[in-house]
């Protein structure tokens, strides 16, 4: 008959070794930190367990029975192994090194990461990246994920969100547009002028966003209409380059466009409006020195790329 594992066996067994190596209890109560009659009780039972007597206990010294030497010849290698597998763990949560697997949406991964994620791997050179492109973040745990990052508002989860970013929303419109159709000289004018607006589906809603515009702790909405709808990032904003209309969009990785006219952002004045920007982790203890220093790397890859706000917030 196997007998069903008892994890209190492990401990017996520390304490079976420790007493063996000391070659006495008071000794290996010191060592660990037990009183002599703690170490006795866990001796007693371990050796009803093994239903076997190990150690002859006299007022002089404590020895090994017969079967309390083969059984210690045995465990010894084993409690050996579980220190060093305990030593290599500890090693790796403090260590840059190992693989690494982020969970993100497209866009965020074809904006910043793509082009910013071999300067880290640059720097730490014993870590490997896994970057799975994902709609929604999913199961973390059982997936096997480090982290995730996502835009917007956490939803209700037991994972642990990060606020890392904020970033600014860019009422914009490319420069053709504006000549054919004239430039909106305040927000209301996108309705008042039936001007084409091209919306964004909000993943949780499954609506398009609404429009707002924030200037200081001043907000306005604007009911704007338009016939393109997009829940991609990159394609929402290379419809606005393309002339399509116009498009409320991150201030993240768009300068260029902004600095050679490609783009003009409409109302300077109204673009107080900050979206967040979280990462996720499976548990807020036990957060490996690659995942920290991970979250540290892509705090100043947004703000190299973007104008974005980030650091605690």
């Amino acid at each position: 008959m196997v007998m069903a594992f008892d994890v209190r066996l492990l401990s017996g067994l520390t304490v079976f070794s420790t007493v063996v190596e000391t070659g006495s209890f008071v000794g290996a109560g010191i060592s660990l930190g037990l009183t002599q009659s703690g170490v006795s009780r866990s001796i007693q039972r371990l050796e009803e367990r093994l239903g076997a007597r190990l150690l002859v206990r006299s007022p002089r010294a404590v020895t090994l029975t017969g079967e309390g030497r083969r059984f210690y010849e045995e465990i010894k290698p084993l409690l050996g192994l579980l220190e060093e597998a305990a030593d290599k763990t500890v090693r790796a949560s403090s260590s840059i090194r190992g693989l690494l697997r982020i969970n993100v949406d497209a866009t965020f991964a074809r904006l910043v990461l793509a082009a910013q994620i071999g300067k880290f791997l640059g720097a730490h050179p014993e870590l490997s990246i896994e970057v799975c492109v994902r709609s929604e973040i999913g199961d973390m745990i059982s997936e096997g994920f480090d982290l995730a990052l996502r835009f917007g508002i956490p939803p209700p989860s037991t994972l642990i969100a990060r606020r890392i970013a904020e970033l600014r929303v860019l009422t914009c419109a490319s420069r053709d547009y504006v000549k054919r159709k004239g430039r909106p000289l305040q927000p209301a004018d996108l309705k008042r002028n039936s001007h084409e607006c091209i919306l964004f589906r909000d993943p949780v809603t499954r609506h398009p966003f609404p429009w707002e515009f924030h200037h200081g702790s001043k907000v306005i909405s604007v009911p704007v209409s338009g016939r393109l709808t997009f829940d991609d990032g990159l394609s929402h904003l290379a419809a606005c380059l393309a002339g399509c209309g116009v498009a409320q969009v991150f201030d993240l990785g768009i300068t260029k466009h902004l600095q050679s006219r490609r783009l003009i952002n409409l109302f300077p004045d109204w673009s107080d409006e900050k979206f967040p920007f979280h990462i996720y982790f499976p548990s807020s203890q036990y957060i490996p020195a690659k995942v920290r220093a991970f979250e540290s790397f892509l705090a100043d890859a947004i703000g190299r790329i973007g104008h974005a706000r980030y650091g605690s917030v």
